[in-house]
């Protein structure tokens, strides 16, 4: 079974992070009885459970990216200012 990363597992609601440990739970179980058949089924169930999750992920960091360009462009405007006044 495949493990989604801990920034992902981070942001699973409670009720997802219970259905995606009792998931991997009964994956690793198959795998151990050698039903890589079942556990393969059980491995694309997670594979969208954790979907909501890897899109909040992407959502942080789309504005951690708008939060840099605004600092960096408002420093850039502040440099610009800065320059104008020594003239």
């Amino acid at each position: 079974m495949r493990h989604c990363s801990v920034q992902v597992r981070g942001l699973l609601t409670r009720d997802e992070l219970d259905r995606y440990n009792a998931l991997m739970e009964v994956g690793s179980y198959l795998e151990s009885q050698l039903r890589h058949d079942l556990a393969y089924t059980v491995q694309k169930e997670i594979d969208l459970l954790i979907q909501p999750a890897i899109e909040r992920l992407k959502d942080k960091g789309r504005a951690r990216d708008k939060a840099t360009q605004e600092y960096l462009e408002a420093k850039r405007l502040e440099a610009g200012q800065d320059g104008e006044d020594d003239e």
